[in-house]
């Protein structure tokens, strides 16, 4: 992981030697797209307990005569990968305001299993992580387990969304509708395959895992422990000025969206509702080179109670990667662990400096290198309601190495990031972040598409 800043250093130098000659050819150096193009990239990696990740993403781009480029008029994106020991990726989605009249339509179908999704209790500060716990160069009677802090989940997602204007004449403010369909199945990691093909001083142990004690202290309920069907309806209204949605350097993006989850389009025992807040801001600082973007969040809910699984899901306008969930990991707080800062209601921001510091043309296609420093933060402010009193009765002694009396309190990390944008819209991200608090993880990699915001 230590090559990464270096490197991103080293484009920093480089990219300040190119960036005035870029700026100033861009214009004629530029070629406007017609018809379909396409990106694609393998996915090849490895994880010890995971195996070897394999298999490929495309997303192709329709620009019609080009009229509107670098605006597209669809763009279709499929990613197939597994791993070797069950994990896979399997998307399609589907965006365009060309194929209803008037409406924008994006749709995602999915299906995702995670053979280690990460758990951490609910509550952010007030749930212990000890890292030592799944730490297997610790000595035996610290180490418990790499899978400790995991549980294996499987999600079936449908998910359309609708946009149009909201005011006749008006093309910023939007209205949103749609709705999403999650069937989540959640069990404990499957131990016996991810053993399988090791030798005995890499085998995982057989323990009671976090997910499985949060089950027997009836902090996660036999109704919800091994997944529900979920199926929300939303509606919202939203604010966008952005100058180009893959790569802003001017403008607002505002939504606010409400989603209900009615009890008769699933199986949980109750309706629940959310309310999710986004703003997002974007600032030039020197044209097309250089600019400043900013997002602040809110989500919390509003009225009943939400399965444990479905806590880190924010609902999104519209779903730029295969997840939306947090708070922690690539699409919130970069550098802190998944899912580690879980609650009823929850606030979060983005802060990041960009920098295009490379416009050049390859095999005549248009393409830029760019970097950005970020800083993320967020924390719970409203916490979800569990029956922890009678739990911390119930364990006198080892109470604290679960749970804590310190007050919550800001989640950050800080980071550096290089971007690779083909066509303007397709665009292979490489962030990497480190956390301030030990106690949220020491730092994450995170290699996918798109902006974070």
């Amino acid at each position: 992981m230590r090559k990464i800043p270096i490197l991103i250093i080293f484009f920093l130098v480089v990219g300040d030697l190119c960036a005035q000659d870029s700026l100033v050819q861009k214009q004629k150096e530029v070629k406007v797209k017609k018809g379909w193009t396409f990106g694609a990239l393998p996915t090849i990696s490895f994880d010890s307990d995971l195996g070897f990740q394999y298999g490929g993403l495309v997303n192709f781009y329709h620009y019609g005569d080009g009229s509107i480029y670098p605006r597209y008029r669809q763009s279709i994106y499929i990613e197939i990968s597994r791993t070797t020991k069950g994990s896979g990726i399997n998307r399609f989605y589907y965006d365009s305001e060309y194929l209803i009249p008037k409406v924008r339509l994006t749709a995602d179908v999915s299906y995702l299993t995670e053979q280690a999704m990460q758990f951490f209790g609910f509550n952010g500060a007030e749930s212990v992580y000890n890292s030592e716990w799944e730490d297997d160069s610790q000595d035996s009677s610290i180490y418990k387990s790499r899978m400790f802090y995991r549980h294996d989940r499987k999600i079936f997602r449908i998910m359309p969304t609708f946009q149009g204007n909201l005011l006749k004449g008006n093309v910023h403010w939007k209205w949103i509708t749609g709705f999403a369909m999650y069937n989540n199945k959640i069990d404990t990691v499957d131990v016996e395959r991810l053993n399988k093909g090791k030798n005995a001083q890499n085998k995982l142990p057989y323990i009671e895992d976090l997910y499985e004690k949060y089950i027997r202290w009836n902090l996660i309920s036999p109704e919800e422990k091994n997944g529900n069907l979920i199926t929300y309806i939303k509606g919202g209204i939203a604010y966008d000025s952005r100058d180009n949605e893959a790569n802003p350097f001017k403008g607002l993006w505002t939504e606010a969206v409400l989603s209900v989850a009615p009890a008769f389009l699933g199986d949980w025992k109750q309706t629940y509702t959310k309310l999710t807040l986004i703003h997002r801001q974007y600032f030039t600082i020197r044209p097309e080179v250089l600019s400043f973007a900013y997002r602040v969040a809110y989500q919390g809910t509003l009225s009943g109670e939400v399965p444990f699984h479905m806590q880190p899901h924010i609902v999104p306008t519209v779903l730029t990667s295969a997840t939306s969930q947090g708070l922690g990991g690539s699409r919130t707080l970069r550098g802190i662990q998944r899912n580690r800062v879980i609650g009823d209601g929850i606030i979060f921001g983005n802060f990041e400096l960009r920098w295009k510091f490379l416009r050049t043309i390859v095999f005549n296609q248009n393409l830029y290198l760019g970097t950005n420093i970020f800083f993320d933060a967020g924390m719970v402010v409203d916490k979800i309601d569990r029956d922890f009193d009678n739990i911390l009765f119930k364990l006198p002694e080892t109470a604290g190495d679960y749970f804590s009396d310190q007050k919550e309190k800001l989640h950050s990390s800080a980071g550096l990031g290089l971007k690779v944008a083909l066509n303007e819209n397709f665009i292979l991200s490489c962030d990497y972040g480190r956390a301030f608090d030990p106690n949220d993880g020491k730092s994450g990699l995170y290699i996918a598409l798109n902006y974070l915001y």
